[in-house]
């Protein structure tokens, strides 16, 4: 016992010294083993965070452009998919949640292939506080064509900022600066949402894209799957037409005159109303907009003009096929008088305001081919539109002009749960635009490619 005692001793001696240089040697490493703590819990806080939003409801997936027909994401009534928690208070139900979404393009025009280019068209990032289970506030914050200042065309601007509370017997309330519900794009926009490198143009032209205004807004989904949202809102302000540009004739006229919420007009208000049917792999629905849009301006002919706007649309995706289907139509009542003063002014060949204008498209996908990761689904798109149709008893006015027929061809590229690449040509079959006409209003005939992302 005694001889093993003169040998354990020792050995055990010489461990420890050779544990204590080892364990100084090796000190540089507690930094690191630190940093591997936090970055543990951190993905422990965001799995949690995971759980819960599993445990709380549906959730759009972002991979596959099927917002219109899921439930709405819980972000926002407009778009943004499910994200990460970027904070969360200690102890109660109170979070808060960062989401983005952006897309990057490049056009090359068939008529004019020396103006081909790239454009960031729009970076986004969105931020949610819930305050506890029942209210919350949505913001997102957009910047189009990457560069904004007093000499570049980009715009930095407020795309949301509202607050929403839930009520007993499913009613939500939201307050602030939201998305119309109009159309199967204006609410769920993002590039992995749609098909095209480019909106539709009965979605940009038509209707506004993004179509935003400050008001209240009400809604309700049933059991059913009825969803009911209404609201009063700022309306558009037909003072801020101007007749000697082409804006309104090549942006479509409400996104001429509509307030964005940047001290918008709010002499004469507004009032919208939508209902949707879904049901798993369908969607149809149907919304109208209507207002007077003078805004009771000092001397200005159109106060008593009225805007009317309605919509209906449908969505349809049986096993890999998608089917969609939009038709909208507006029309601006006793717009004769300020047309005639713009056709007597000084401004040679004015841009009248139109008494009637619409378009609709039938849109047709296919998912070819599918795995764990990736997804193709080519398409096509056929659009009519025509966004000054007449000009009501006016003497005097333009020939009616003739729609626009557009043929979109492409296919999408699907990598993981968000990200998508995108190539398509569009072809005009009357492709009036002059070719001194800024890209940023139409892309005419053109080979287009993009990239875009959203969680």
């Amino acid at each position: 016992m005694t001889r093993n005692r003169r040998v354990i001793v020792p050995s055990l001696l010489i461990a420890l010294g050779l544990f204590l240089q080892s364990s100084l040697s090796q000190a540089v490493t507690l930094e690191e083993l630190a940093q591997r703590l936090d970055a543990l819990e951190a993905e422990n806080a965001v799995l949690r965070q995971k759980v819960a939003r599993l445990e709380s409801g549906p959730h759009v997936a972002p991979a596959e452009p099927v917002t219109a027909v899921a439930a709405a994401p819980v972000l926002s009534t407009a778009s943004s998919p499910a994200s990460s928690p970027a904070a969360t208070a200690g102890g109660g139900e109170a979070s808060t949640y960062v989401s983005s979404y952006g897309e990057i393009g490049y056009t090359r025009p068939s008529k004019r292939p020396s103006v081909s280019n790239v454009d960031v068209q729009r970076a986004v990032i969105g931020l949610t506080h819930r305050f506890d289970e029942n209210t919350k506030m949505v913001g997102e914050w957009e910047w189009e064509h990457a560069v904004t200042s007093s000499t570049d065309t980009g715009e930095s601007e407020v795309e949301q900022l509202y607050v929403e509370h839930s009520f007993r017997g499913g009613w939500t309330a939201d307050a602030g600066l939201y998305l119309l519900p109009a159309g199967l794009i204006n609410q769920h926009h993002e590039p992995t949402a749609y098909y095209g490198v480019y909106r539709p143009d009965v979605d940009t032209k038509i209707i506004p894209s993004t179509w935003r205004e400050v008001g209240l807004g009400i809604s309700r989904t049933t059991d059913s799957g009825l969803t009911f949202e209404g609201g009063l809102t700022t309306a558009p302000n037909l003072s801020q037409w101007d007749p000697t540009t082409d804006e309104g004739r090549l942006r479509g006229p409400l996104a001429a005159i509509h307030g964005e919420g940047q001290f918008a007009a709010a002499h004469d208000l507004a009032g919208h109303l939508s209902v949707n049917w879904r049901v798993p792999g369908a969607l149809v629905g149907a919304s109208v907009f209507a207002s007077k849009v003078g805004q009771d301006q000092p001397g200005f002919l159109g106060n008593d003009s009225r805007l009317l706007l309605w919509e209906v649309h449908g969505r349809y995706q049986p096993g890999r096929w998608d089917l969609a289907a939009e038709y909208a139509r507006g029309t601006l009542s006793d717009t004769e008088a300020l047309n005639e003063f713009y056709l007597h002014g000084t401004t040679p060949n004015p841009t009248l305001v139109p008494a009637l204008f619409y378009g609709g498209y039938a849109q047709a996908a296919y998912r070819v081919w599918s795995n764990d990761y990736f997804k193709i689904t080519p398409f096509a798109r056929y659009e009519i539109l025509n966004a000054a149709a007449g000009y009501g008893s006016l003497a005097g006015a333009p020939a009616r002009t003739g729609d626009e027929h557009i043929w979109t061809l492409g296919t999408s590229l699907y990598v993981g749960d968000g990200v998508v690449f995108k190539a398509d040509y569009r072809g005009y079959r009357n492709d009036r635009y002059p070719s001194a006409v800024p890209l940023g209003y139409t892309k005419g005939d053109s080979l287009n490619l993009g990239v875009g992302y959203s969680f």
